[in-house]
């Protein structure tokens, strides 16, 4: 009989799991488990996270695990549920679950990311949906079982966990009985928190913070057994020779629950321009007349060949639709005259060229369309578009209206522990005085994720072998990179055709009048999701009062598209030369500004390589990868290296 554990808690159930995704199905690959449930608190923000990784292991190391998403629902009552959906009707009816709870606990607490369920509410949403109670430390009681057995009956089923503590094996016969009384079946989990035992320490200082308390004053508080950690198939049999029941339910559940993610059908909305006409059509007929009417009817071959290009590869991706909601975006914003500009690789595109999303002429410069859309990387095409940082909430609240408050919402960004803030939370938890923690953390550079050096502890005069000082800086290492909370970011939309919370849940973001889906970009990306980003840029605001000025006083008309800001001028690439750039977009960071000198840039074309290099760079943009670049050669090749 093979196990799989389906009670695992990741670092996405903020502060309470201490080991990430990919360490938990890496260690159950290895342990030879076929699945693991990942069942975060209200929330499915990890679960992309847990295809990735598996994915990743199979790719890489051979080894091959399924994710099996779901979710624990911490409901009013005070009871909980571990739901797990069989397909895809069964998804769909969680997010929606959640999204109802998520969106009530904002209305009548106004708490954000709080998820206030009932009974009533999981009944509504349970078909599709396969779920076993939680029991509390007295066990479960008599009315969450008869919930259970009513709603979900033949797929009900009653968790039984080993605490560790006496009277162990009684207390698992008498929950497994009363659960068959109902007609429930018992399951044998390990209500995972870490991968590994040595995690364990780590999930002490999280509980901690999350209890705003030291670990001195942690008492029950704390986990009451060290086993949260994954325990091999074996051992887990061994646990439960007695309940084999308990274990075939195990089985049962993961031959049930096939759901994966890949199964989600990502649909973007229609966006009909021409009555009559498809997106395709409809791209294709207002990319030649803008073009056309761009150059008074006459435009020069390399324009209509490029465009031809573009709209054939728009065409076979699929990505029109796409086209016509970013122009429709922009073409409101100048309606009612907020300055806007495509930022980034848009600038390659005749076709946003035309439309106006860009003001860059991509033939003039040179600019390659395949760093925007490339049929070989069959990435979805990512347009950021900036607008004046006073009036973008307009246009946000625009997109609201237009495609509605279901179709539309903003992706997460996933706050996360650096080096600064993990020396913080860890030495405040431990009890050092906060005055040796801010010298500690006032070392180090504030985007670290290395840790706190040893030659900056001895630079402070500090003893690095005092225990709690040396424990102190060895947990905050393991606590870098941990999430700590979501946030919203800063103006990535998703849309859909149909409702998003069919897809993913979605809750009212902390500023009012917003929304925001559980996943990151890289989650929706690596799902196939296209999104939109809606920034800020105060430099919009100071071109447009610059241009305001020059039509009062100087009676000059100018836009974004005219030829003046269009050609290369001598004297300001003279100061970019010398890295005199501070507040000039895109180029005034200290990475750009020390490549500046160096590379001597004379024209537009020069600037969008070396923002290229830099951002995000051929290693991290996964052009390059020194190692596996290296293995690959055959021995010939390294010889002629």
């Amino acid at each position: 009989m093979t196990y799989s554990e389906l009670q695992v808690t990741t670092h996405f159930s903020f502060l309470r799991g201490a080991s990430s995704c990919e360490e938990l199905f890496a260690t159950a690959a290895l342990m030879g488990m076929p699945a693991l449930g990942v069942v975060d608190r209200n929330s499915v923000a990890g679960v992309v996270r847990a295809l990735y990784a598996c994915e990743q292991l199979e790719k890489k190391d051979g080894l091959l695990i399924r994710s099996i998403p779901g979710c624990r629902l911490d409901l009013v009552s005070g009871d909980s549920l571990l739901v797990w959906p069989e397909d895809r009707a069964g998804w769909t009816r969680l997010t929606r679950l959640l999204t109802l709870g998520k969106s009530r606990a904002e209305a009548k607490a106004g708490e954000k990311g709080q998820c206030f369920l009932h009974w009533e509410d999981v009944a509504a949403h349970a078909d599709g949906l396969v779920a076993s109670l939680v029991p509390g430390r007295d066990g479960a009681s008599a009315t969450a079982l008869a919930a259970t057995a009513d709603i979900f009956g033949a797929r009900g089923y009653v968790c039984l966990t080993p605490w560790r503590r006496p009277g162990e094996r009684h207390r698992l016969h008498e929950t497994a009985a009363a659960a068959e009384a109902y007609g429930l079946a018992p399951l044998a989990t390990g209500d995972v928190l870490y991968h590994s035992p040595d995690r364990r320490m780590l999930q002490d200082v999280v509980t901690a913070i999350r209890e705003k308390c030291t670990i001195d004053d942690l008492g029950f508080r704390r986990e009451r057994h060290a086993d949260r950690h994954l325990q091999p198939p074996d051992e887990m049999a061994r646990r439960f020779a007695d309940l084999p029941q308990a274990l075939a339910a195990v089985e049962a559940i993961v031959e049930r629950c096939t759901f994966s993610l890949k199964n989600l059908d990502y649909q973007y909305p229609d966006e009909i321009i021409m009555s009559g006409r498809t997106a395709q059509d409809g791209l294709e007929r207002l990319s030649r007349n803008a073009l056309a009417q761009r150059f008074d009817g006459d435009p020069p071959a390399a324009y209509t060949r490029q465009l031809d290009h573009e709209l054939r590869l728009v065409a076979k991706m699929g990505y029109a639709p796409y086209f016509l909601t970013v122009n429709s975006i922009v073409s409101y914003a100048r309606s009612i005259d907020i300055l806007c500009q495509g930022r980034g690789s848009a600038a390659n595109s005749v076709i946003c060229f035309v439309l106006g999303i860009t003001s860059i002429d991509p033939i003039k410069h040179q600019l390659l369309f395949e760093r925007f859309v490339s049929e070989e990387r069959r990435e979805p095409p990512d347009i950021d578009i900036d607008f004046e940082h006073e009036r973008r909430e307009e246009v946000i609240q625009w997109i609201y209206e237009t495609y509605g408050r279901d179709h539309a919402a903003l992706t997460a960004v996933v706050s996360r522990f650096r080096t600064r803030g993990a020396i913080r939370e860890v030495g405040k938890v431990l009890g050092l005085p906060e005055d040796m923690t801010s010298a500690l953390a006032g070392q180090v550079w504030g985007w670290s994720n290395e840790g706190v050096p040893d030659s900056h502890v001895e630079a402070l005069n500090l003893d690095a072998g005092e225990p709690r000082l040396a424990l102190a800086l060895e947990l905050a290492k393991e606590l870098i990179g941990t999430p700590r909370h979501l946030s919203q970011h800063p103006g990535g939309f998703v849309l859909t055709r149909d409702p998003l919370h069919d897809l993913v849940p979605i809750e009212p973001a902390a500023m009012e009048a917003r929304h925001v889906i559980e996943w990151e970009k890289e989650d929706i990306e690596h799902l196939g999701f296209m999104k939109v980003d809606i920034l800020g840029l105060g430099m919009l605001g100071c071109m447009r009062r610059a241009f305001d000025l020059l039509a009062e006083h100087k009676g000059v008309a100018m836009t974004m598209a005219s030829d003046a800001l269009q050609d290369d001028d001598p004297a300001t690439f003279a100061m970019i030369r010398e890295a005199d750039t501070l507040g000039v977009f895109q180029i005034e960071s200290r990475a750009q500004m020390s490549m500046l000198p160096r590379m001597k840039p004379t024209e537009f074309y020069d600037l969008a390589i070396q923002v290229a290099i830099v951002r995000p760079g051929p290693i991290q943009g996964d052009m390059v990868h020194p190692y596996l670049k290296r293995r690959a050669l055959s021995d010939d090749d390294r010889a002629k290296i």
